[in-house]
């Protein structure tokens, strides 16, 4: 009986422990922070369209929280007013070590953009002194589990709220 009830707790514990192993080994999603947004340049002409001049400068952090390295071929970053997307700037892939994490910088230029749609936000915006753009940062990339390749994705969206006179971000919110 004791040796039944011994094997038994063997048998418990291996089990305990291939599933924690399985748990803690199990692919996650990287996480995606935007650590700097930085507006180069903004700018309205107001004839003979209104047209809008914008250059924004873009950090983002991509983690990987596994064991294993994270290869992503591209970072896709939007950048949009008032629920209409303004532009979109890929960057080049890259990898990512074994729980770490890496900078990926991006810059979107946008010249003689027409902004006829919200024309009365825009100036109401302006006048205000800060306007708000919604981004996007998405990463599509791979895991590598020695010879197994996992495919991944990440999504982040912030609100960023621009000062139109000193041309900084005045606030961000990510979620």
């Amino acid at each position: 009986m004791a040796t039944f009830l011994l094997s038994r707790g063997v048998t418990f514990a291996g089990i305990l422990l291939l599933l924690s192993a399985a748990l803690f080994l199990y692919p996650s999603k990287p996480s995606l922070k935007l650590a700097r947004v930085r507006l180069n340049r903004v700018g309205a002409n107001p004839s003979p369209k209104i047209t809008l001049d914008l250059s924004f400068s873009l950090t983002v952090l991509v983690c990987s929280r596994d064991l294993f390295s994270l290869d992503y071929e591209k970072l896709v970053v939007s950048v949009g007013y008032r629920g209409k997307e303004l532009g979109v700037v890929n960057s080049e892939g890259g990898q990512v070590v074994a729980r770490g994490s890496s900078y990926v910088n991006a810059t979107l230029d946008l010249d003689g953009f027409v902004v006829v749609h919200d024309v009365v936000y825009l100036i109401q915006d302006w006048a205000k002194g800060v306007i708000p753009f919604d981004t996007t940062t998405m990463v599509d990339g791979v895991l590598g589990v020695f010879p197994l390749k996992f495919p991944l994705k990440a999504k982040v969206s912030c609100g960023v709220f621009v000062n139109t006179i000193n041309q900084k971000v005045a606030h961000q919110d990510c979620r």
